[in-house]
């Protein structure tokens, strides 16, 4: 059995993770304050964004993944998605970040939860 932290924690590490490389966070929305699922909203430069969300893993461990990309040809798909799986759980988190280097910030701070 995975022991992990209430999701509110968990958000709020986030978004001082975030602030502390320089960048910005913000909740789009709030869910169940300690089991709701977590989603996480990369944007970069063009406002572009990639989600990110823990899904299961072979070993029976739940690591972070890119779960979808935005593109720009078509940006309404993406929040449509988010329009559905907002729909599909009221529990959700749904948390935006903009930093500098994603790819350290999510090597730096999504690895180990």
């Amino acid at each position: 059995m995975d022991i992990r932290l209430p999701a509110h924690l968990e958000v709020n590490g986030l978004v001082r993770a975030a602030q502390a490389v320089g960048g910005f966070a913000m909740v789009l929305q709030k869910g169940e304050r300690d089991a709701g699922t977590i989603l996480i909203v990369f944007l970069d430069n063009q406002d572009l964004g990639t989600l990110y969300e823990r899904m299961p893993d072979v070993d029976g461990t739940r690591k972070w993944r890119v779960s979808k990309s935005q593109v720009i040809d078509n940006k309404q798909e993406f929040e449509d998605y988010l329009d559905r799986r907002k729909a599909q759980d009221r529990d959700l988190w749904i948390v935006e970040l903009t930093v500098a280097d994603r790819e350290r910030f999510v090597r730096d701070n999504l690895s180990l939860t």
